[in-house]
């Protein structure tokens, strides 16, 4: 069976909620919220396993709502390799206001690490094997923005293929160290990596080609919502339109991207196949509500043929 490791440095209990109509001061009515294990890397996991992988969950826990984090995952009977923190896990939150259609979505930045728990992760996952270890997500309060480097280093010394999807100083760092099979900004994400506002479809894979060429990634994948997304790798660069569907909620949308591209790859189908699985998988995440990602049925159906 296919066999993926998810790192997840600050994960999230996502509550999901669905309002007629949102307004201050009064009691607003709702039907019962939805509430879902996520960050980047679990989100990964959910997708991957539902298209028919094995993931194991790395990720960091603490507090009540860490109690509550680890009984989600084991509903989604994900395997999980709990990392203990001081701090409270997140709980993020997700608002859809019927009469407008708009999505709102309210992010907590986590918890504070210490040393010694960010250390513990890295000692953690020295242990795991794998085929792919996959980093996804932000990096909380503490932990050294060089951090997915050292992890990714590690990796690859021992074989497992790297992936990265994380933004900012994060990004930058583990590029600079570089090895990675995959990374996939999205186009603000890229944008900020490249600093300079590319958005011309030309301009965005040379800029995705000049990391390819460095060494930082062998895949570049920039995913643009709506105007689909630009593949780079050393035999040059692919764009792909985004399916037409009808948006019920943008939440998880990249990391069902990732999954399934991951998932393409793993199963040895060519880079622009995979990157299709993946296309497909961010529009089936679109269509499904609250923080539900994408369903393996819905993703076989978009992609057009079995997965």
């Amino acid at each position: 069976m296919l066999s993926i490791a998810t790192l997840t440095l600050n994960p999230t209990i996502d509550v999901a909620y669905s309002v007629p109509r949102l307004s201050h001061t009064d009691k607003v009515r709702i039907p019962p919220q939805l509430a879902d294990p996520g960050g980047g890397g679990i989100n990964v996991a959910r997708v991957f396993v539902r298209m028919g992988g094995n993931a194991r969950c790395v990720y960091l826990s603490g507090g009540s709502t860490g109690i509550a984090l680890d009984a989600l995952l084991d509903i989604h009977q994900l395997v999980r390799e709990r990392i203990v923190v001081r701090g409270e896990t997140r709980i993020s939150t997700t608002i859809l206001e019927e009469e407008t259609g708009h999505e709102y979505r309210l992010v907590p930045s986590g918890p504070e690490v210490r040393e010694v728990e960010w250390q513990g992760c890295l000692d953690r996952l020295d242990q795991i094997s794998s085929d792919f270890l996959v980093m996804s997500g932000s990096l909380p309060h503490g932990v050294p923005t060089d951090f997915y480097a050292r992890a990714a280093a590690a990796a690859n010394k021992r074989g497992i293929r790297t992936v990265l999807d994380s933004s900012g100083e994060a990004l930058s760092a583990g590029l600079e160290a570089g090895g990675f099979e995959l990374i996939k900004p999205n186009l603000k994400e890229f944008q900020q990596l490249v600093g300079k506002k590319v958005t011309d479809p030309d301009a965005i894979g040379e800029a995705a080609m000049d990391i390819v060429r460095s060494g930082g990634a062998r895949l570049v994948a920039v995913t643009m919502g709506e105007c689909g997304g630009i593949l780079a790798s050393e035999a040059g660069v692919i764009e792909l339109a985004a399916p037409q569907v009808e948006t019920a909620s943008a939440v998880g949308a990249g990391d069902s991207c990732l999954a399934a591209m991951i998932y393409g790859l793993a199963l040895g189908k060519p880079d622009e196949d995979a990157f299709r699985l993946g296309i497909a998988a961010g529009a089936a995440s679109l269509i499904t509500a609250g923080t539900g990602l994408a369903r393996a049925e819905d993703i076989e159906k978009i992609y057009g043929k079995p997965i």
